[in-house]
Parts: C-alpha cells; structure tokens; sequence
C-alpha cells in the first residue's frame, strides 16, 4: 500500500524545467515543527532582550535619583551642622554671660502657663535674647575681663608654627568625602616638631584618644580647656602644671589622619569653639611687635 505524501513542485526560471518532490507527511510536519520552535526561540530572544532593556533603563533612572537625593541630603546636613554650630554658640555665649554677671532678663507679665506648652526657645527668640545679652554686658565684659581673667591662662600663641591647612566648622571628611564638622584647626608641621602650651594649664588627659590618636588635653580654669592631638610623643603625665610656651610633646600623625600635622582644639564648658581668633590675635600682637622693632 503506497503511503500518502505530499508533492513539491519546483520549476527553473530560465529553462522552463519542473521538478517534482515527494515529500511524506512526517518530513512535512517535521519541518512545520522546526519551524515553530525557531519561531519560538526568536520570540523568546526578542522578549528577553526588552526585558534586559527595560531593566538597564530603570536602573539608570534610579541612580540618578539616588545621586540627587545624595546631592540634596548632603547639602541639608551642612545647612544642619551650621544652624546647630550657630544655635550652640547662641546658648553658649547666653549662659556664659548670665552666670559670670547674675544678669536676669525682666520678662512682662503674662497669663499662667498652660499645662502643656512649648518649653524649647525659637531661634528668633534665642538670637532676640543674644542680642540683648550682647548689648548689656559686652562692654562691662571687655573693662572687667583683666581684672579677674589670668592672662596667661588664656590660649594666646600658637601651639606650633605653621600653615593652616584645614579650617573649623563644616567640610568634607578627606575619608569619607560626606559633609562632617571639624571641631578645630589643623597646622601642618613635620614629625617631630614641638609642640609648646597655648597657656597656662594642667594636664587632664595624655595618650591615646579614639580618632585624636595620642593627646594631650590641658585645663586653664574657667571652663577652657586646650587639645593637642595627633601626636607622637607627650612630655607630661595627666595631673602635671604645665607653663604657657612650655613642650607638651611632638607633633606626628597618629590616629585619624591622612599626614602630618597637628589638631589643636579649644573648648569652653565642654563645648568646641573657633580657635583661630585666639590665633589670629596672636597675629596681630606679632606683627605689632614686629613694627615697634623696625628702624624707620
């Protein structure tokens, strides 16, 4: 019995010739079969493709987002750190002024508190309240302040000699590279070189300080206190009276640092302040000294 087939016919464009194929039915549905697994497999080559796409797309989308959203947080905490430095120097200046001079604003009359109430000032109020401080008491502050501040205890040389290479307040951190608050100045100076005691003091702390590496802390009274840090020597054991000048130890580059030099510190009641009008001041009596000396 002669199976069933099917017949391809293929003729020649020029000589006209015919030719026919047989073809049984399982070579025919074999080839139908080839084809629509390739027809398959294209599909799922093509579909794979766009979804890859559509996935590097939203992935692009996303990282610009998040370096805008990096670029945004970066920039609200520096304006933070300043509002809070500014709001800690306000509170700080207050409550120095108010203790050392008993000096009490007069507050009018006003309804009993409520039960609940706001009990932290505004900022208006806090620089309302600076501002008055500062017009009362600063004058009587600067006639007063020698007749009972020890000059000598007072921060006013340079612990060393040197270029300032990285200033107090907000900046980047050099290991990070996020936004951070420095809390003093840095001197560049070579490993080695000494160290001396912006005043009068005794020594409160000496060694190693987590971040600070080897530190030397001294305490002038009056809440001020002076940190050395970053050393690679110290000269004086914590308890030990140290002179305005003296060598407290070596500047090095222990802890957290990318290099040589010295953190110099000065704080009040615990609080960080801007060394470098202490510094500064020290300029200025220098280059005084330095005019009185000249010939002409």
């Amino acid at each position: 019995m002669q199976k069933p087939y099917f017949i391809l016919v293929i003729a020649h464009s020029l000589h006209g010739r015919l030719r026919r194929v047989h073809l049984p039915h399982s070579v025919m549905y074999g080839i139908l079969a080839l084809a629509f697994i390739g027809l398959i497999t294209v599909l799922g080559v093509a579909s794979s493709y766009v979804r890859m796409a559509w996935k590097v797309s939203n992935y692009n989308s996303l990282r610009a987002q998040l370096e805008s959203l990096q670029g945004r947080y970066q920039l609200l905490q520096k304006e933070s750190e300043e509002r809070s430095q500014q709001m800690a120097t306000l509170q700080l200046f207050a409550s120095e002024v108010s203790t050392a001079y008993g000096i009490q604003r007069r507050q009018p009359a006003g309804p009993p508190l409520p039960n609940e109430g706001r009990l932290v000032p505004s900022v208006t109020e806090s620089l309302d309240q600076y501002n008055y401080l500062k017009s009362v008491t600063f004058a009587a502050f600067n006639r007063s302040r020698s007749r009972f501040v020890n000059r000598d205890a007072m921060p006013s040389i340079w612990p060393v000699n040197g270029r300032l290479v990285s200033a107090f307040g907000s900046r980047l951190d050099p290991f990070s590279g996020h936004g951070a608050f420095h809390a003093g100045v840095d001197i560049h100076c070579p490993i080695g070189t000494p160290i001396r005691a912006a005043a009068d003091g005794r020594v409160v702390q000496a060694g190693w300080s987590p971040g600070y590496g080897i530190a030397v802390v001294l305490n002038h009274d009056n809440g001020l206190e002076t940190l050395y840090a970053h050393l690679s020597k110290v000269a004086y054991a914590v308890g030990q009276e140290v002179r305005r000048g003296e060598v407290i130890g070596q500047s090095g580059s222990t802890g957290h640092s990318t290099g040589p030099h010295l953190h110099y510190e000065v704080r009040v009641n615990g609080a960080p302040v801007n060394p470098y009008r202490y510094l500064q001041t020290t300029f200025v009596a220098k280059s005084a000294t330095a005019r009185r000396e000249l010939p002409f």
